[in-house]
C-alpha cells in the first residue's frame, strides 16, 4: 500500500491528481467508495506515462455529473447502458467515470450489465494486466486490488485473457490486444495467442458493436506513437472494419514528427500539451473532407471531436494575446507561454508563420532558458535558503523572470532581494553527556591502587635508598672518597634479616678477613646448588647488583641470621680460634678487639685463591660515627658492611658495594673498621667498580 500511494503522489501529474481528488471527494459526499482502475494502474505499475484515468464507484455514476460540472469538469460524453461519464478536467485530463458491474454476453458484442462490487467488476474485464485497481477511500488509500495476478503478468510482459470466452463474447478485445502490444510491447501469453487466432479466424470481428468501434477509433489519436499503432492495426486487418478509408497513408508523416519534436522541447520548459487532438489533424491529414467528416461522428466523446475542430481558433486567440503590449516584456511572454492551454501554444507554435510569433518561441526554448544558469544557488545556500522551504519554487522563478529582464546585474541586488527570504541561523545543537559514574569510580579505585603500590614500592626500596642517599651525602670525608670494592668478581649477594636483628659486629670486626671471607665461600658453595624460597638474585648477570639494592627486605650479615647456621657456627668458632671475647659493654670495644692491620702491599690471603695486591690509592681512614642525637634508620643499619668477592671462575658484573651502617644510636660508640680494598684480578676487569660513599663512622682507636 505504502508503494502505490508514492506513485499516486509522484507518477501522476498535478493536473491529474487534482482531478482525481475533485471525483474522490464528490464520491465521498455522495457516501460512495471509489476506486482508481484499468489502464492506469496497469500503467503506474509498469513505469509508463499515465494518459487516460478510470475511475470505478459503488452506484450510479451518472448521480455525480451535476455536482462535477459545477467543480470545474468538463462533459465530453456520456453512456446510460454502462453508467460511464467520459470527463475532461483543467490541463486537458481525460478521466472516464464508470459504476462498478459484471458484464454479461448473451450474444457476441451485446452486453447486458448487471451492477456488482469491485471484485466482480474486476474479475469480468479484458485482461489480466487491466483487472487491477488501487482504493481511494479514506482508511485504505493506496490499497492495491489484483484478483487476477496482473502485476505477474506485467513483471513476465505477457497479455492474458481474463476470461477464457473474452475474444468471442467481446470482439473489441482482439483490435485492443493489438494495439496494447504495439503500445506496451507485451507478448500474447501463449493459450491467449491460441484463442486470439482461432477468433480471428471464425470472423468474430463481424460482431463488434458500434461502442467499441468508437472506442477504438478515438483511442489511436490518444497513442503515444499513432502512426505504429496504426500500421500494426492495418497489418492485422482491423482498420477495414473499424474504418476503412482511414490508413497510414493518409497521414502526414513529417509533419507528425515535428510535432512530437516541438511537444518535447515545450515539455523541457515546463508546458505539457496533451496531443490527441493535434495528432488526429495530422493522421487525417490526406483524408477526403466527406470521410473526415464521417469519421469524426462515429469517435466515442463528442468533446473531444469539438476540441479537434476548434485548434486553429485557440491557436489565433492565443497569438493576439501572445502580441499584445502588455505581454512585451521577457517576464511577461514568459509567464503568459506557462498559464496558456498548452495545446493553443502547442499548435501556434506548429502552425504559425509570422515573425513576431516565431522569435517569441524562439526566446522562450532557447534564449531565456539560459538565464537559469545565473540563479545564484549559491548564494541561496549560504543564507540558508533550500527547497525544503516553502515557497522556494516561486522566489527562483521570481528571481529568473527578473534575469531575463535583465535586472539583478548587481551581487548586492540579489542579496537584498534574498536576506528578506532567508530563514533564521538554527540554534547550535545541545550536547547531552552521558553519565558515567560507575565507570569514573572504577578508575578512581584502580588509580587508588595505583598510588598505593607506588606508595609501598617507595616505602620497600626507594624511601631507604633515597634516605641512605641523604645520609652518605651529609658526610664529610675529608675530601677522600672510600672505595670499598674488594674486586671486580667480589660481589657477595647479602642475605635478608628480618627487622629488628642487628649485624654481629663483633664477629666481623673480629674476625681476620681472610678467614671469614674463606667460612663464607664455604657456606655460600654449600648453598649454591640448593633451591631455596628466598628469590636471591642470580649470581653474576647484567642485573644482579641491581637485584640486590632494590630488594625489599635489609640485607644484613650472615653471622646473626641464626646461630644454628653452618655459617654462623663458624663465624662463632672462628672467634674463639683467635680468642675473641665480646665484652659486655659495646664501649669497651676499643680494648676488647684487636686491630688488624694490613699493609699497603700486603696481599690478601684467601682460601683457595690467588694473593690480590690491595690498592695503594685506596688507604682505610678513619670514619666518625654519628653522634647519639642523630639516629640511624633501621633500614640503613642494615646495609651490609662489605661485599665479599665471589669464586674466580665466576665473574658477575660489578655491583655497588653497600657503606658499612653504624651502630644504634645506643651504641654509638661502637668503633667501626673499615675494609681495604684489593687489586682486583687481571681477568675480571670488564667495567670499572663503583665507588660509592661510605657511611660515616666513629673514629677507631688503633691499638
Amino acid at each position: 500500500m505504502p508503494d502505490y500511494i508514492y506513485l499516486l503522489e509522484n507518477r501522476l501529474s498535478q493536473v491529474q491528481q487534482n482531478a482525481l481528488r475533485t471525483v474522490r471527494d464528490l464520491a465521498r459526499e455522495a457516501q460512495m467508495t471509489v476506486f482508481l482502475t484499468g489502464g492506469a494502474v496497469r500503467d503506474l505499475t509498469c513505469g509508463n506515462p499515465v494518459r487516460d484515468l478510470e475511475v470505478v464507484v459503488h452506484g450510479n455514476a451518472l448521480d455525480l455529473k451535476s455536482k462535477i460540472a459545477g467543480s470545474g469538469g468538463k462533459l465530453w460524453g456520456e453512456d446510460a447502458a454502462s453508467r460511464t461519464l467520459y470527463l475532461c478536467f483543467p490541463g486537458n485530463v481525460r478521466l472516464d467515470l464508470a459504476s462498478a458491474r459484471r458484464t454479461e454476453y448473451p450474444k457476441p458484442g451485446k452486453p447486458v450489465y448487471h451492477w456488482a462490487s469491485i471484485q466482480e467488476d474486476l474479475r469480468v474485464r479484458d485482461f489480466t494486466v487491466n483487472a487491477m485497481a488501487i482504493s481511494l477511500n479514506e482508511g485504505s488509500y493506496g490499497l492495491l486490488m489484483d484478483p487476477a495476478n496482473g502485476v505477474a503478468d506485467i513483471e513476465a510482459r505477457l497479455l492474458r485473457l481474463v476470461s477464457n470466452y473474452g475474444f468471442l463474447d467481446n470482439p473489441a478485445l482482439l483490435i485492443r490486444a493489438t494495439r496494447l502490444k504495439a503500445r506496451l510491447g507485451f507478448e500474447l501469453e501463449e493459450r491467449t495467442q491460441t484463442r486470439y487466432e482461432n477468433a480471428r479466424g471464425d470472423e468474430v470481428i463481424e460482431h463488434l458493436s458500434e461502442h467499441e468501434r468508437s472506442r477504438e477509433l478515438e483511442q489511436i489519436g490518444h497513442e503515444e506513437e499513432p502512426l505504429k499503432v496504426l500500421h500494426a492495426l492495418e497489418a492485422e486487418g482491423w482498420m477495414h472494419h473499424l474504418f476503412p478509408p482511414w490508413t497510414a497513408a493518409k497521414a502526414d508523416v513529417d509533419k507528425l514528427t515535428a510535432l512530437h519534436d516541438l511537444s518535447i522541447e515545450l515539455q523541457v520548459q515546463g508546458v505539457h500539451p496533451d496531443v490527441s487532438a493535434p495528432q488526429m489533424q495530422l493522421l487525417t491529414a490526406k483524408l477526403a473532407p466527406k470521410d473526415l467528416a464521417e469519421l469524426k461522428k462515429k469517435l466515442l466523446r463528442p468533446g473531444f471531436v469539438e476540441e479537434w475542430n476548434h485548434l486553429d481558433a485557440h491557436a489565433a486567440e492565443f497569438a493576439k494575446v501572445l502580441l499584445a503590449k502588455e505581454n512585451a516584456a521577457p517576464s511577461a511572454t514568459y509567464t503568459l507561454f506557462t498559464t496558456y492551454a498548452a495545446e493553443a501554444v502547442l499548435w501556434l507554435g506548429f502552425t504559425s508563420k509570422q515573425a513576431a510569433v516565431r522569435e517569441k518561441y524562439e526566446n522562450f526554448l532557447k534564449v531565456w532558458p539560459q538565464a537559469r544558469q545565473k540563479v545564484p544557488y549559491a548564494l541561496m545556500a549560504e543564507l540558508r535558503i533550500t527547497p525544503e522551504l516553502p515557497g522556494y519554487a516561486d522566489l527562483v522563478k521570481t528571481i529568473f523572470l527578473q534575469l531575463i529582464d535583465g535586472g539583478l546585474t548587481i551581487n548586492e541586488e540579489i542579496r537584498a532581494l534574498l536576506e528578506p527570504h532567508s530563514p533564521p541561523a538554527p540554534p547550535p545543537p545541545v550536547t547531552i553527556k552521558r553519565t558515567r559514574a560507575k565507570k569514573g569510580a572504577d578508575a578512581k579505585s584502580k588509580a587508588r591502587l595505583d598510588d598505593d603500590e607506588d606508595e609501598d614500592s617507595d616505602d620497600i626500596g626507594g624511601e631507604d635508598e633515597d634516605e641512605e642517599d641523604d645520609d652518605l651525602d651529609s658526610l664529610d670525608l675529608g675530601g677522600d672518597d672510600l672505595d670499598l670494592s674488594i674486586g671486580l668478581d667480589d660481589v657477595r649477594t647479602p642475605l635478608p634479616v628480618a627487622e629488628g636483628e642487628e649485624d654481629d659486629v663483633f664477629a666481623r670486626d673480629s674476625v681476620g678477613e681472610d678467614d671469614l671471607d674463606t667460612d663464607l665461600d664455604d657456606a655460600a658453595d654449600d648453598d649454591s646448588g640448593d633451591d631455596s624460597d628466598d628469590d636471591e638474585p642470580p649470581r653474576g648477570g647484567k642485573g644482579a647488583g641491581k637485584k640486590a639494592s632494590s630488594r625489599k627486605v635489609t640485607a644484613r650479615s650472615e653471622s646473626r641470621k641464626d646461630g644454628s647456621t653452618a655459617i654462623g657456627a663458624g663465624l662463632k668458632a672462628l672467634a674463639l680460634k683467635l680468642d675473641l671475647t665480646e665484652p659486655s659493654d659495646p664501649a669497651d670495644l676499643d680494648e676488647a678487639d684487636p686491630v688488624i692491620d694490613l699493609e699497603e702491599d700486603e696481599p690478601i690471603r684467601r682460601a683457595g685463591r690467588e694473593p690480590v695486591k690491595a690498592a695503594a690509592s685506596h688507604k682505610p681512614k678513619a670514619i666518625p660515627a654519628k653522634t647519639p642525637s642523630q639516629p640511624v634508620a633501621p633500614a640503613a643499619m642494615a646495609k651490609p658492611m662489605v661485599k665479599v668477592a665471589a669464586k674466580p671462575a665466576k665473574v658477575p658484573p660489578p655491583a655497588k658495594a653497600k657503606p658499612v651502617p653504624a651502630k644504634a644510636a645506643a651504641h654509638s660508640k661502637a668503633p667501626a673498621k673499615t675494609a681495604t680494598h684489593a687489586k682486583a684480578p687481571s681477568h675480571a676487569k670488564a667495567a670499572a667498580p663503583a665507588k660509592p660513599k661510605a657511611k660515616p663512622a666513629k673514629s677507631a682507636k688503633k691499638r
